[in-house]
């Protein structure tokens, strides 16, 4: 059990598309005390060669919830015209609305923490969906 008195948070995104991970996306931090609170930037990093964050800043003393802001608009157009036509099952063409063809340009993650434990939030992405789940 820690003794510390605040949580800590890191992140890794694997592209489930090609099975590797998500280099270079930008995630955002956030916090807030009490459901109420008002939302505090904190800044944010980008992901490395392994798709993890390694630089997020450290939460506030008094953080309930944190919410992880990933911007994977840029990621998915490096790679738009490789991953969704190289698919045997997707159709080159989505009737999705974008005008990009990427589905979700930002994904947000909001989750409760408790001071002294470690969340360590992993996203799963692809150019139409997502998963996320409390690591370890």
């Amino acid at each position: 059990m820690s003794t510390s008195t605040t949580a800590s948070v890191s992140t890794h995104i694997l592209d489930t598309s090609v099975g590797r991970p998500a280099e270079g996306v930008a995630v955002q931090l956030a916090a807030r005390s009490g459901t109420l609170g008002e939302w505090q930037p904190l800044g944010g990093s980008a992901t490395d060669a392994d798709g993890r964050c390694k630089d997020l800043p450290a939460l506030p003393a008094g953080t309930t919830h944190v919410r992880l802001d990933f911007e994977v608009e840029p990621y998915f157009l490096k790679f738009e015209n490789q991953q969704a036509d190289a698919q045997q099952d997707a159709p080159a063409n989505r009737d999705s609305g974008a005008t990009t063809g990427v589905f979700f340009p930002e994904v947000a993650i909001t989750f409760a923490v408790k001071p002294g434990e470690h969340y360590h939030v992993p996203l799963l992405l692809n150019p139409f969906g997502y998963s996320v789940y409390r690591g370890s």
